[in-house]
């Protein structure tokens, strides 16, 4: 498989990112005819700095989850504090301010160093065959999935709860929106003999159980129910492990729903998104849920699905959302919502790029010129979407 050729027909199983850029990739790589060199250079860069990195678990956090079970998942609500001035009245809720608190005992962002870093090593062994990055992705994915020692229960039972209030809250689920990469790190793995069968069987168990979790508890239901970006971002979570599943049905009915149950209430006919706009962070969760969108439209297409066209009785869609947030590229300071700290317009740069080659006359590469030619030169995207 990793001489000088690469059979198109063997499409590596990936649903966010797109098989044939990936494929193409590969194939100028292992010619040394390379379309996008700068990215791939990053992407090697990066993981080889994924190869020295620590693989956590989430054994690691100070205290346990209020089951007494340190294999459970746990984190606060980021946006809870304490009054001191009335701390009887227990945590209240700060709109878009992060508590420190909520860092200390955690497993929130080792959670997402894991998908990071399994992409990153994924994406390499892919593109280049070597199995040392396979090997090393694998020890992230036993580390924190699969070994009884050090493993994750398959919930988030106890995800974003407020101490001394509640355990754990339906929004807990944001945090862990990332699963969504490791699925697909999980598609660039398959021919590699570091992740063997036991694995995969042990993987795919995992999976099963928390896809079982998601579509059936009351938590992962409450989070499905909510209106703005935590219920985009679990459509993403719960389709990706569909696909993965071999749960097609489920996964297909849940993208047509995106539809009346997510554009047609979270975008107005003039692109604005009223449920992130009342939020202290607007600019901020504005691009979070439009992304999760690109994201649906990117896997929706592959699954016949158009979603990147599709437009709401009230005349709202996809693209009226990306329109409206565009110019904001050029003049990041006018933005006239709440928005109480820095953005990262990476997010929209991600949107403007894949959406592009879905809108050819909607001049929005006017917006790209408003980035760093570097960034876009060496990002990422190039190799996954382009």
């Amino acid at each position: 498989m990793f001489g000088n050729s690469v059979n198109l027909d063997e499409r590596p199983r990936v649903y966010k990112i797109s098989p044939k850029s990936l494929m193409e990739a590969k194939l100028g790589y292992l010619n040394r005819n390379y379309r996008h060199k700068a990215s791939l250079e990053l992407l090697f860069k990066d993981a080889a700095v994924s190869l020295k990195a620590h693989t956590p678990s989430v054994m690691e956090k100070a205290g346990s989850a209020a089951s007494g079970n340190k294999h459970d998942y746990l984190s606060q609500a980021p946006y809870y504090w304490i009054d001191p001035k009335h701390p009887e009245a227990g945590y209240v809720r700060k709109d878009g301010e992060h508590n420190p608190e909520a860092t200390k005992n955690s497993d929130a962002d080792n959670f997402k160093i894991v998908c990071a870093q399994v992409e990153t090593l994924a994406l390499a062994y892919y593109i280049s065959g070597d199995e040392k990055y396979a090997q090393k992705a694998t020890q992230f994915l036993r580390v924190w999935f699969l070994n009884p020692a050090t493993q994750m229960n398959p919930n988030l039972n106890y995800g974003q709860g407020i101490p001394g209030q509640v355990e754990g809250r339906p929004q807990g689920l944001i945090s862990v929106a990332c699963l969504v990469d490791c699925v697909d790190a999980l598609g660039l793995l398959e021919e590699s003999r570091s992740w063997t069968s036991e694995d995969r069987n042990g993987m795919k168990q995992w999976l099963s159980a928390y896809f079982t979790w998601l579509t059936t508890s009351k938590m992962g239901l409450g989070e499905k129910k909510a209106k703005n970006n935590h219920g985009t971002l679990y459509d993403t979570q719960a389709v990706a492990l569909a696909l993965y599943l071999g749960k097609s049905d489920f996964a297909k009915n849940l993208l047509r729903s995106v539809m009346h149950e997510r554009i047609d209430i979270q975008i107005t006919h003039e692109g604005k998104q009223p449920l992130e706009l009342a939020r202290t962070r607007s600019l901020h969760y504005s691009l979070k849920n439009l992304q999760g969108l690109v994201d649906l439209a990117t896997i929706a297409e592959a699954q016949g699905i158009d979603l990147w066209h599709y437009e709401s009785p009230q005349g709202g869609s996809i693209l009226k959302a990306i329109q409206f947030l565009a110019p904001y590229a050029d003049d990041k300071n006018k933005w006239p919502y709440k928005q109480i700290d820095k953005v990262n317009f990476d997010v929209l740069l991600d949107i403007l790029q894949r959406s592009l080659p879905h809108y050819p006359n909607s001049h929005l590469e006017q917006a790209l010129s408003n980035f760093d030619p570097d960034d876009i030169t060496t990002d990422r995207r190039n190799i996954l979407y382009f």
